[in-house]
Formats: C-alpha cells, structure tokens, sequence
C-alpha cells in the first residue's frame, strides 16, 4: 500500500492501514522545510517515526510500535517513508507502485492529486486508485477515464489470475465530514447519518434516575460514552474503562448504569435531495428592487392619475380615453396651456402639473434603488439587525464550503465569518444569499457583527487550532451556554480544550472532531476495495456504517443475527432481501426488501445483504485484512 500527501490526512491514513489493517505501507510526504538535504534522510524518517507514533497512541489501542530507524538511518519495513517534494514517475518507482495493490493520492491539492494518478495509471494499470478531490464532478470524469484506460491495458494484457481489481475512488474528506461537523452543531446530541439512500437516527440518551430501564429502547445501543462525559476532569474520548464503549453487548449495556448512551433510534430511507433555498444566482429578488415604500409611492401617483383622467371626463366630456391621453400630457408637461378652457379644465391641468413634479423624485429613486440592488445583490450581504437562532460558520475553506451546504440544505439560517475575501467558499455564500462578515475573528467586535449573542451554536473550522480555540473562548464569554463544536487536528490539545470548557462552562455543549480522524477510515477502507456508506463520531471516535453481501462473508452464512453480531466489533442494523440483481442501492425503489428491527434469530442466506454498524477493527477484520479481533 502507498500513501501520497502532504498533511495529517495521510499520517492518519498511513497509521489505519498499518495499525488496523496490518498492511505494508510506504508513505510518500514532502521534506520538512527546515530540513536541507536529499529526500529520505535519516532526520526526516525519524520525524515520521514520531509522527505515526503519537497518531498510534492518542487513538489508545494496542498496537505494534513503529519500527525505528537504525544508527545508519534505514528504514525496515513494513513501514517506509519516501520524502519527495513532488509525486513523480521515478518516486513511484521507488516506492513501488508497478508491484503495489493500491495507491492513495490524498494531498490537499487536486491538480497534484491528478497528475500523481495519470502518471500511477501509466506505471500500473492494474493498480487500485483512492484520490482525494474536492471537485465533485471533476471527480466523476477523472475516475471514469483512469478505468477506461485501466479496462484498456488490461484487457490488452490480461493478468495470470483473471479478475483484477484496478477501480478508481475518488473521495472527498470535506464531503466525509460535513454532515458530523453539521449535525453537531444543529442538533447536538441527536445524529442523522445519510448511508447509500438509508437515514440512521441516531441520539444521545441521558439514563433515567434511579437506574429505571428507558421508556423507549430504540432499535439498538450503539454506543457507550466516557464514564467521565459529565465530569469536568473527565476528557472526551478518554481510553481505558471510562473511555466509550462502541457495539456494548446488552450485558455491558445493563452494567453501565448512570453512563449516557448513543441509541440507534430508526432507519428510514431517504427521500428526494431537496434543493437549497436561496440558489438563484445573482439575480436581485423583486423586494429588493422595488422596496415597499417605493411600491406605495408609485401605486398613489398611478390612483391620482386614474382620479384625474376620471374627473376630467365627467367635468368636460369626451370620451375616457381622450380623457387620459390629456391627464397624460399635463401630467409631463408636454401639452398646450389650457388658455380659453373652462375653469375645471384649467384646475385639473394645474393639478396634473403638480402629480407630474411629484412623480418625478419618485421615478429617480427608483432607479437609484435598482442600481443599488443590482450592484448588491454581487456584494456579500451583511447579517440582519434582528436575525437570531443562527448557526455562526467560522471559516469557509474545503470544509467550510460543504458545511454550509449542508445547513443551507436544511434549512438553518447561517452567519459565516471569513478573514480572506478570496476564500473558496465566498462565491457559494454570495450564490445563496447567506450573510458574510469579513475580517480576523481574533479582533475585538467581529463576532457581535455576526450576532453570536443571538445564534444557536458556533462551528469553528478554520485550519487553525489556535484560531479555533480564540473564537469558541470569546464566543462562550459572550453567550455561556452557546453550543461549541471546533475542528481540532491534535487529540491531545482537543482533550486539554475540552477538560478547560467543560470546567468553564459545564451547562453548554462542547464537541471537538477531527476532520482526518472522520474521512481517515472511508479512505482505507476504498484501498482495500470497499466503500463506507457513513460515518458517525462517537466524541474522539468513529463508528462505520457498510454493506456486505453474505454470500461473500462466512461468518455470517447460515448463522442467526445474533450468533452473527459480535460486540464491540460489529452489529448487523438492516437487511436487503431483494434480488441481488435488482440491487442498485439500498433504497433505490419501494420494493426493495430491506428490514430494520430485524428478528434475533433470522438465519442469514447467500442471497442476504446487510448493513454493518462496525468499529475500524471489526470492519477490517470483515474485509479479510486482519486476524485480530474488533477494537477500536
């Protein structure tokens, strides 16, 4: 397995495969820049060494320690680093992928991306592509070519076994992430999980007092969380006995009484995509055009017109239109006087004099006022004086942008507040009219303009912990029981902020994810030739959710639901019993037999698939990958 990036997605990669999957894994990364020299010194290596190491132990399992280098500098495998500042034909040789089963591309930029797997394509036709993109339907084509050509090779040159897998996944960690980083600040402790057209319910349970069964189990517990979640010594995530307990068995269940638990409350299918309020471009809506007071200046000129065209008929005759035509021409001053006229017929045309002075202001601020919507509607508007219950989005880079996707999709007002003007999601929110404020969040006053005072919860995702860490303090010393989710990359530092915030504050919400830790498994998982369909963090944590064909897994053939459930490393949630040949996903139409809450003792046959809620252990060791037992 080779893993090519440049920041602490592949580490956290490098580290699921080797620790969870047991794979021979070369990781190629950049030199640091502080370091001078050829690419794969000793120095670099051991700062790699140190780096996986950390990322092994604040995960809290046991695992095989990293191999060390030598006193000359070599690095044995299984695990090896190249350092190379760019993915090349010759890097690839070196690091073996004309003889590798799988290569992940996942650096944070898309064109390094692109030019690493048309150049891996070339080597290995064979080869198992997973690319981390952000463009979505850039994506879909890049995948789509890289398997024609893969189809192309191969079939021109077929391998010895037959079959070969050298598929192409295009990944997104941003997409992997947004819908956690957005249900939790929305909704707090109940999680929605969208998994290949299926909705897991799932909710945070506080247990009843005096250790009385819940009024409404749900359809399982998915979940235990830290004995120390309510303390506020305790840490989030914490290992050991007191950390969380993912797949408990209903004996640890009923033992753990007093601990808050994650319950799987229903599975529904998901209904039609709705569309996002708010996407018309960059048209100016009606409102803003024409503002009300302009509408009801124009509609009392237009009524005193009709009066006077009416009044002018009856007083000197003629017909209703000559009539008009004449309050027309006085009201534009474009007619003769009305010497020698009658008396009537001189007021009137006084009158529509003064209806034409009036109406003339009216016309040059109407125009003003569509010029100046027209201009605002390319310009980022500014947070409502009276706007409240909002979600405020600190940062709008990659996960930013899919973020506010996602609560605009839901409907939740959102305040987004960015320091560079030119940032990728910038464009979106000026698309979707979502209100923008712009400047350095760590100065004084920017969070009041995005009216935190007022808002529901406070999402930081900026790339800066620190960053981060300044808004949520700020924004609590504001608002105290506002809900706080920040993105955090180190474990540890995310334990030591949530330890302080939950002694600062031990009434308000605090959640911390990482967003390498969420889409780290989706990536491993797509290089062992699978597909996670969801993802759901469970505090420093992260429970998978796939489908598996039971024809293609022993352990559940002819085996009941409940001898094929294994606690603490895999649960088996829903069922598909339709035709393996109509199966296109798992709630393509309303015939499809898919069950949940299904009976204990179903006897599972060939034609079965299921859906697995699996921890990172468990749904290795399903793919085949590891002898070892679920864990973590």
């Amino acid at each position: 397995m080779i893993v090519c990036g440049d920041d602490v997605l592949a580490v956290r990669l490098a580290a699921e495969l080797h620790d969870v999957y047991r794979e021979r894994v070369t990781l190629v990364a950049p030199p640091p820049p502080a370091v001078s020299g050829a690419p794969g010194t000793a120095a670099g290596r051991t700062r790699l060494t140190a780096l996986l190491n950390r990322v092994t132990s604040v995960r809290g399992r046991a695992a095989p320690p990293v191999p060390q280098p030598t006193s000359s500098g070599y690095f044995p495998v299984p695990m090896r680093e190249i350092q190379a500042a760019e993915v090349t034909d010759e890097v690839l040789r070196q690091a073996g992928a004309e003889r590798a089963e799988a290569l992940a591309l996942v650096h944070d930029d898309d064109e390094a991306n692109i030019r690493a797997a048309l150049a891996a394509r070339r080597l290995n036709p064979r080869l198992r592509l997973v690319i981390r993109l952000y463009n979505r339907k850039l994506g879909q084509h890049l995948a789509e070519l890289l398997d024609q050509a893969a189809a192309v090779s191969v079939g021109a040159d077929p391998p010895a076994g037959g079959f070969v897998d050298a598929t192409t996944t295009v990944l997104s960690d941003a997409d992997t992430a947004a819908p956690a980083l957005a249900a939790t600040a929305v909704v707090g402790t109940r999680k929605v999980v969208e998994a290949d057209g299926l909705l897991l319910h799932a909710v945070e349970r506080t247990p009843p007092p005096g250790g009385a069964p819940p009024a409404d189990a749900g359809l399982c517990t998915l979940a235990l969380l830290s004995s120390t979640a309510d303390d506020p010594e305790g840490a989030e995530g914490s290992g050991g006995p007191q950390g969380p307990v993912l797949l408990p068995d209903d004996g640890d269940v009923a033992s753990a009484a007093g601990r808050r638990t994650v319950v799987l409350e229903a599975v529904t299918r998901a209904g039609p995509a709705r569309p996002v309020r708010g996407v018309a471009g960059r048209a100016a809506p009606l409102r803003d055009l024409v503002p009300v007071r302009l509408r009801w200046a124009v509609g009392g000129i237009a009524a005193a017109v009709v009066a006077l065209a009416v009044i002018l008929w009856r007083t000197t005759g003629g017909t209703p239109l000559n009539a008009a035509y004449l309050t027309l021409l006085d009201l534009f001053a474009i007619g003769d006087p009305a010497v020698g006229e009658s008396v009537p017929r001189q007021i009137l045309q006084l009158v529509s004099g003064l209806a034409g002075l009036a109406l003339l202001p009216i016309l040059v601020a109407g125009a003003l006022q569509a010029l100046g919507a027209f201009r605002g509607a390319s310009a980022l508007r500014r947070p409502p004086r009276t706007l409240s219950g909002h979600v405020v989005l600190l940062g709008l880079g990659k996960i930013g942008t899919r973020v506010l996707e996602r609560l605009r999709e839901l409907d939740i007002p959102v305040v987004c507040v960015e320091e560079d003007p030119e940032a990728r999601g910038i464009a979106l929110a000026r698309r979707l009219r979502v209100p923008v404020v712009l400047g350095d969040v760590t100065h004084e006053g920017l969070l009041e303009s995005a009216k935190i005072n007022r808002a529901r919860a406070l999402l930081a995702l900026t790339s800066s912990d620190s960053t981060n860490l300044e808004a949520a303090l700020y924004a609590r010393t504001v608002r105290p029981d506002l809900r706080v989710a920040l993105r955090l990359y180190d474990d540890d530092f995310a334990t030591a902020v949530y330890r302080t915030l939950r002694t600062a504050h031990p009434g308000a919400l605090t959640r911390s994810r990482s967003v390498s830790t969420l889409a780290a498994p989706a990536f491993a998982v797509a290089m062992m030739g699978r597909q996670v369909l969801g993802a759901l963090p469970v505090e420093r944590k992260v429970l998978l959710f796939a489908a598996i064909e039971v024809a293609e897994q022993p352990r559940f053939l002819g085996r009941t639901l409940s001898e094929a459930n294994r606690p603490g490393a895999w649960r088996i949630i829903a069922l598909d019993t339709s035709e393996p040949g109509r199966r296109t996903d798992l709630a393509a139409s309303r015939t499809a037999g898919l069950v949940w809450n299904v009976h204990p003792g179903y006897v599972l046959s060939a034609a079965d698939r299921v859906v697995v809620a699996a921890t990172r252990r468990g749904l290795a060791e399903l793919l085949g990958r590891t002898g070892q037992d679920g864990g973590r």
